[in-house]
C-alpha cells in the first residue's frame, strides 16, 4: 500500500526531532575557551579586611563593697529568726548582704523558738484536734466507756452538724497551733553580742542599718585584738 506524503511527513518528523534529541543528549558538551593569555594572567586578589585586633584583658583586682576585702575573717554572725512566720526569706537576703560586705564573715541562720509554754501548749492542740474528731465520729462508743449512760446534749447537736464540726476543729486548731509556735523574733548578734532585736525594735532592720551595727561591731573588735 503507497504511503501518501503528507502520512510519511507526520511519522519522518516526530522520528526526526526524537533522533535529534537522543543525539543531543549523547553528545560531549563544547569546551569553553579561555580568550586570555595565561602570561597575561592575574590572580585576582580578594580584598582583606583589617582584621581588628582585641584588646587584652588583663586580670583587675576586684573590688569588694563595704569596709574592704578580708576584714570579715575570724567574725561570726548570726540570726535567729522565726521560721513559722515565714521569715526565712528576709534572714537570708541579710545573709547575702552580710557576706558581700565583709568577705570572709560567717553567717548562721537558726530558728529562734517561743517561749517553753508556748510550745507546750502547741503540742496539746494537735491532741485536741484528734478528740473532738473521734467524739463526733464515734461519742456514742465512748461516752458508754467513760461511765456515761447517755451521751450530754451537746453532742448531738455537734452529730448534727458533723461536717462543719471537724472542718471548723481543725482550722482553728491549725491557725492556733500556728500562733503558738511563732514568735516574731528577728534578733541579729555578732561573735556572741547582740546587735539588732527585731523584739525590742517592733521592727525588720534595714539593710544599711545592719550593715553599719555590723561593720561597728567588726571594727571595734579588730581594734580591741590590736591592743
Amino acid at each position: 500500500m503507497a504511503i501518501d506524503k503528507s502520512q510519511l511527513l507526520l511519522v519522518g518528523l516526530p522520528l526526526f526531532l526524537f533522533c535529534s534529541d537522543v543525539f543531543n543528549l549523547f553528545a560531549p558538551a563544547p569546551v569553553k575557551h579561555d580568550h586570555h593569555h595565561h602570561h597575561n594572567h592575574v590572580p585576582q586578589q580578594h580584598p582583606q579586611t583589617p582584621s581588628i585586633q582585641q584588646p587584652l584583658e588583663f586580670p583587675t583586682p576586684q573590688k569588694h563593697s563595704g569596709f574592704g576585702g578580708g576584714i570579715g575573717l575570724g567574725n561570726t554572725v548570726q540570726i535567729d529568726y522565726c521560721a513559722s512566720c515565714s521569715y526565712r526569706g528576709n534572714a537570708q537576703t541579710m545573709k547575702n548582704m552580710l557576706e558581700s560586705a565583709f568577705p570572709g564573715v560567717n553567717v548562721i541562720l537558726a530558728n529562734y523558738p517561743p517561749p517553753l509554754p508556748k510550745r507546750l501548749l502547741a503540742k496539746v492542740v494537735p491532741v485536741f484536734q484528734f478528740g473532738v474528731i473521734g467524739v463526733v465520729m464515734a461519742g456514742e462508743h465512748i461516752f458508754p466507756r467513760l461511765g456515761f449512760a447517755a451521751p450530754p446534749p451537746w453532742y448531738y447537736s455537734m452529730r448534727a452538724n458533723r461536717f462543719g464540726t471537724i472542718s471548723s476543729t481543725w482550722l482553728l486548731g491549725n491557725f492556733l497551733q500556728g500562733f503558738l509556735q511563732s514568735s516574731g523574733a528577728f534578733e541579729v548578734s555578732c561573735n556572741g553580742e547582740l546587735v539588732y532585736s527585731k523584739l525590742r525594735e517592733k521592727r525588720f532592720p534595714g539593710e544599711i542599718e545592719l550593715r553599719d551595727l555590723i561593720g561597728k561591731k567588726i571594727g571595734n573588735s579588730r581594734v580591741v585584738d590590736g591592743f
